[in-house]
């Protein structure tokens, strides 16, 4: 008995196509916002899709828990490498938090 295929016999490429960040992927709907005088994308990921996966929030500098809704976000003129995960409450204080995040000595700095 052979092993199971994990992808069809067809697909040899290997790396991310255009229809990875289509929007209805994440199970959350896409806008466009100003922020700092710049254009950005934001898309609101439903828990179910980030299944397995944590993130940490720039606003915060927290850890987003596995399967927990949050925004994912990332400037206009720049591509999808660019996007940073934020809890939506943090989004949505972006304007009224400080530039400077401090963490504590033994933090990961990711």
């Amino acid at each position: 008995m052979s092993p199971r295929r994990n992808r069809p016999k067809g697909s040899e490429s290997s790396g991310r196509s255009a229809e990875d960040d289509r929007p209805g992927r994440y199970g959350g709907w896409e806008s466009r916002e100003s922020w700092r005088g710049e254009e950005w994308n934001v898309r609101h990921v439903a828990g179910a899709s980030a299944q397995g996966k944590m993130y940490r929030c720039p606003g915060c500098d927290q850890l987003i828990p596995s399967a927990v809704p949050h925004v994912v976000a990332w400037p206009d003129h720049s591509g999808v490498d660019e996007r940073r995960h934020w809890h939506k409450a943090c989004w949505n204080a972006k304007d009224r938090r400080t530039t400077r995040v401090q963490r504590s000595r033994n933090a990961p700095k990711f």
